[in-house]
């Protein structure tokens, strides 16, 4: 039991009087005594409703509460006592601060219990909020297209269907075992192509053409053109099976994706015009610039990896931070280099010819990199040099710290949502079960089969359930804390 020492301006005495104006609640078994004149300062919440229900019978009274003690006057809740702790603090402060370690949504739901407006949230609390509804609403969406694609749609047509059994066969590996046959093959042959074009450049693998030039191996061209034509039917199947084809052809990957193909048949093209149309400068240029463009396709490992898809969302979230990053890289780069001119023309064998040539050096030396090529021989351009090296080492420790936090923010969000869509798709099982068992009560087998499986079902939820995601909400009796397992 804990009592709320009285405030200044309450005028609760301790006579006799003073048990009329004060009440004891009792939250998840923590009994706490309360000031009646202190309550009444927010008449429209729950707790003020109760300090004038003494006189009222039960019926009324249950209906603000969950039970009654008249003998003992004291109010039970079976709400968490720890959100009450931080709740009755408006009654002090006109605020409220929630603790850490509390979740935020299930904090609110308190607040509406207890029908305190939620402007008396602190503003720190309400940003911590409003992640928390961001990433539940991002988290429900993804599930839910989850089990849509898990759903039949008697709507569509065969067409339809086909086309959309196809677009979770080549874009959802999760989805069946073919598609995760089929994602496999894939990564295989992006690694093949990317070591088959690395082996294409090693002088003794390649042969001499009739002009005595240096070329890829036969075998090596051979491999290449297999592998051209497994990413080539893979972005076709994608395209035509993709709902919106626009919005398919702008996507990032899917942009790399096609780049990765292009050159093949470009090059194809133009030495199916003849060799008089190899033979122009500009088309030869064109074409080594387009077989550089294959390095693209070591992009498309990130389709298969999350861990690349988590670095490639890292660094959106931190585009600020890095923009940061390069506009003082970009001054330090200015003022040093022009400083290191400056200071370096007194010097005869100078190696700084002019500031634009001193980019170069700046830019190596604050990043640490020092290839010795260009260096400061004298006194002052080597402090200038010792300067910049340190802040180059601030200036790029500056982000690192915001890029790791986005990190772990959104892989710890992407293993939630993994462990949100099984445990539906579970649910889901569970649910056809139980309505196999109704169906048939004779059924021993049946029965056990879901007594068995039902068990381990509920077991593998019972710790990581998160709410609001689909429409199997628990009964509000359920206790609050079982809502928080995951946050």
């Amino acid at each position: 039991m804990w009592t709320l020492p009285k405030p200044r301006y309450a005028n609760c005495k301790t006579s006799e009087a003073s048990e009329d104006t004060e009440i004891a609640v009792n939250i998840g078994g923590v009994r706490v005594v309360l000031c009646g004149e202190m309550l009444n300062r927010y008449p429209e919440s729950r707790l003020a409703e109760l300090v004038n229900l003494s006189t009222q019978s039960f019926d009324v009274i249950s209906g603000l509460c969950d039970d009654y003690d008249p003998s003992k006057k004291e109010f039970y809740f079976d709400r968490d006592p720890d959100s009450f702790k931080c709740i009755i603090e408006v009654y002090y402060f006109d605020e409220i601060h929630m603790k850490r370690g509390i979740c935020p949504i299930c904090f609110i739901k308190e607040m509406e219990f207890w029908k305190i407006d939620l402007n008396y949230l602190d503003e720190c609390c309400k940003y911590s909020l409003s992640e928390k509804e961001e990433e539940l609403a991002e988290i429900a969406d993804k599930v839910k297209l989850i089990l849509d694609d898990l759903e039949g749609d008697p709507a569509l047509s065969r067409s339809q269907r086909y086309q959309k059994f196809l677009w979770k066969l080549m874009e959802k590996p999760e989805s069946s075992y073919p598609a995760r046959v089929i994602a496999i093959v894939s990564f295989l042959f992006i690694l093949v192509s990317s070591v088959v074009m690395c082996l294409g450049t090693i002088p003794d693998l390649q042969v001499e053409d009739v002009e005595g030039n240096l070329i890829e191996h036969p075998t090596v061209d051979a491999i290449e053109t297999v592998c051209i034509g497994w990413f080539t039917v893979e972005y076709v199947l994608r395209f035509i099976s993709s709902p919106n084809k626009v919005r398919f052809a702008l996507a990032f990957m899917n942009v790399v994706d096609f780049l990765a193909i292009m050159p093949f048949y470009v090059v194809l093209i133009l030495t199916y015009l003849g060799t008089a149309m190899m033979e122009l400068a500009n088309v030869q240029q064109a074409v080594q610039a387009l077989r550089i463009m294959r390095i693209a396709r070591i992009f498309k490992l990130a389709r298969h990896s999350s861990g690349l898809q988590t670095l490639t969302y890292a660094l959106k979230r931190s585009f600020k931070e890095l923009g940061l990053l390069l506009m003082y890289m970009g001054v330090g780069i200015f003022v040093f280099s022009a400083l290191a001119y400056t200071m370096e023309q007194s010097h005869p064998e100078t190696l700084f010819k002019s500031i634009p040539q001193s980019f170069w050096w700046a830019i190596i030396t604050m990043t640490t990199v020092g290839y010795g090529d260009i260096y400061p021989k004298t006194t002052l351009g080597r402090c200038n040099a010792a300067i910049s090296f340190l802040c180059g080492v601030i200036a790029i420790a500056l982000p690192i710290h915001p890029i790791i936090n986005n990190f772990v923010i959104y892989y710890n969000k992407q293993k939630v949502l993994e462990t949100a869509a099984k445990h539906e798709l579970e649910l889901m099982e569970l649910q056809s079960l139980e309505v196999e068992v109704r169906k048939s009560p004779t059924s021993d087998a049946a029965a056990e089969e879901w007594g068995s499986r039902g068990s381990s079902i509920r077991a593998s939820r019972s710790d990581t359930h998160i709410p609001l995601l689909t429409g199997t909400n628990r009964t509000q009796k359920e206790p609050v804390k079982e809502h928080c397992a995951t946050y």
